[in-house]
């Protein structure tokens, strides 16, 4: 009977220990699951990560331009791509790697503790930036916020100069409602600009110039602030808009100097000064969309337009004078109170009858009368011819006399013409290479 009961206990036994390992183990809590547990348990993101409340936290700020995107003169901002770093302590997210597997390095979900309420004062809009939901955390307690940022920033700009401008656009880092005495700003690293130079993509539009960076208390109702700016010097590469938009409009200039050359008589020079003009005005209304629009101040270059389109004009109207005064007759001209003093010196008197043709009138009153109609229309026929070539003849006077107005209009159109490119080239010149 005890023989039974000790071979039902050890089959029981058995069974048991069978059972034991068919049921799978529960596994183990990884360690990295234990350390996030163990340092958010408690962990309260609204409050200020320090023991003690008076001490201030220090955030390190660190900014790469990657590239500039857009430069909008009416809205006065500036489009930029940016790679922005912020590194801080948290002195509640401390822990010893030994106790976990020396995990010396997490991340964290950023919503699940402190971040420093930094932000840039002329940010306008976010754009399209890639949200990053993580931070990194070390053992030390550092904690490194990177993400990249495509911001768009209020900027004044000065686009007189274009296509040979420079910007100057600014990102104030600061703290929005905490005074130095809790959170003080500080730079990374001193050689941002240098890292800034490599970075730039610097085949665009835009060359990056320098970013230099200062720190200055700003003090509001008796409390001080902490401010860190980084100056974005960036300029224009003008290559495409000297091509694009200067250049044909100097060749269509220098086509309107030389139908300077097309004869005054010949009725073509109006039509051709004509036909440039509707070109430029075509020209100028397709590439509208390529120059800077600003509320304030026109661009140089737009002056350019404006005063090259009124110099067409003046080439026009200056012709059309010419051949006004070309086509006048002897009579209208003796008219003109200007050109009175001119006439009697190259005009012509009107015919005057000459002793040789009195000698020939009464050689006709005096032949018999089968001749005398023979020898009146010979007479006739000499009197035309004479009043033809006297009409010829003045007429190459007041020819002359318009082509050397003409000469001395296209002489101060050019001086006006030089001296407006002059001055254009030079203030150019003084901006591009400043």
């Amino acid at each position: 009977m005890i023989f039974s009961f000790m071979s039902l206990v050890w089959l029981t036994l058995l069974i048991s220990a069978h059972l034991a390992e068919c049921v799978p183990e529960k596994p183990k809590r990884s360690a990295l699951n234990q350390l996030t547990r163990t340092l958010l348990r408690n962990y309260n993101c609204g409050v200020r990560p320090v023991h003690n409340w008076t001490t201030s936290t220090t955030v390190y700020i660190d900014l790469m331009l990657q590239s500039v995107l857009d430069v909008d003169g009416k809205t006065q901002s500036i489009t930029t791509s940016l790679w922005y770093r912020q590194i801080w302590r948290d002195e509640f997210l401390v822990w010893d790697p030994e106790e976990f597997d020396d995990i010396n390095e997490i991340s964290l979900s950023s919503d699940a503790i402190w971040i420093p309420d930094v932000i840039v004062s002329e940010f306008v809009d976010e754009g399209k930036s890639p949200p990053i939901p993580y931070v990194y955390v070390n053992s030390s307690g550092s904690v490194k916020n990177s993400r990249p940022i495509q911001a768009v920033l209020a900027c004044s700009l000065e686009l007189y100069a274009f296509p040979f401008d420079k910007q100057n656009c600014s990102l104030t880092f600061r703290s929005w409602l905490h005074s130095v005495k809790e959170i003080n700003l500080a730079l990374l690293r001193n050689e941002s600009a240098t890292a800034n130079m490599k970075q730039f993509m610097n085949h665009g539009e835009w060359e990056l110039l320098s970013i230099p960076s200062r720190y200055w208390l700003s003090r509001q109702d008796n409390t001080d602030y902490a401010h860190i700016r980084f100056n974005v010097l960036i300029r224009r590469r003008p290559l495409l808009y000297v091509v694009g938009l200067l250049i044909p409009s100097i060749f269509l200039m220098l086509v309107d100097v030389m139908s300077f050359y097309l004869p005054l008589n010949s009725g073509t020079r109006i039509t051709f000064k004509i036909s440039i003009l509707l070109g430029y005005t075509v020209f100028r209304v397709n590439m509208a969309d390529e120059l800077p629009v600003t509320a304030v101040r026109t661009p140089l270059i737009g002056v350019f337009f404006v005063v090259c389109m009124a110099l067409l004009m003046l080439s026009l109207i200056k012709s059309i004078l010419v051949v006004k005064l070309l086509h006048y007759s002897e009579r209208e001209v003796k008219e003109m109170s200007v050109s009175a003093c001119l006439l009697d010196k190259y005009g012509s008197a009107g015919h005057v009858f000459t002793e040789s043709d009195l000698l020939s009138l009464n050689e006709i009153q005096d032949a018999p009368s089968g001749l005398e109609w023979l020898l009146r229309e010979l007479v006739s026929l000499r009197l035309a011819f004479s009043q033809e070539d006297g009409e010829a003849s003045a007429q190459g006077e007041w020819l002359a006399l318009c082509s050397k107005l003409d000469c001395f209009l296209f002489r101060l159109y050019l001086l006006v013409l030089a001296l407006y490119a002059g001055t254009l080239l030079l203030l150019w010149a003084s901006w591009s290479f400043a």
